[in-house]
């Protein structure tokens, strides 16, 4: 059960990744059009956006760290648009920032489910009677999805001043 539940909160995980990488080609366009000039930015989302999506038969540890690039990348991309006033107005950029905000909520929320479950399976395979079975089966602890600690820059909060 545990093991079904760890698996289930991965794949919410994915889903949330999903919609984060499905709204990020929306926002860049939007930036672009006010800030054509700024092209290593947008770049650099597009390059850390498809480093996410396509690692192959991610880990929670791997999947952590391409996912710490592409915050990293946002955060100048938001800092980008703080320059531009017009943009700030703009109801499709407002409205998609909202969006990722929101998404960028739900992930928390399914790292924070998959974690606790990940734990309550981890110390079940580890403690007595849980630990015999778990032998007998061969079932093996599970990675928590966390931060990098050497990533100090996305463990930060995204700060968009307007």
């Amino acid at each position: 059960t545990l093991v079904n539940r760890a698996k289930e909160a991965w794949a919410d995980i994915a889903v949330q990744l999903k919609r984060r990488y499905d709204l990020i080609p929306n926002l860049v366009e939007t930036v672009k059009g006010y800030a054509a000039h700024e092209s290593s930015a947008f770049e650099n989302v597009t390059k850390a956006r498809a480093a996410a999506m396509g690692a192959p038969n991610p880990t929670p540890a791997t999947q952590a760290q391409v996912e710490n690039q592409l915050s990293g990348a946002l955060k100048t991309l938001f800092a980008v648009s703080e320059a531009y006033p017009d943009l700030k107005a703009n109801q499709n950029f407002l409205q998609l920032q909202k969006e990722l905000g929101d998404t960028e909520d739900k992930i928390q929320a399914s790292r924070r489910f998959y974690n606790t479950t990940v734990m309550e399976l981890n110390t079940t395979e580890q403690s007595f009677p849980g630990n015999l079975i778990a032998s007998s089966f061969g079932f093996k602890p599970m990675d928590l999805f966390e931060l990098a600690a050497a990533d100090s820059a996305a463990a930060e909060p995204v700060k968009v001043k307007f």
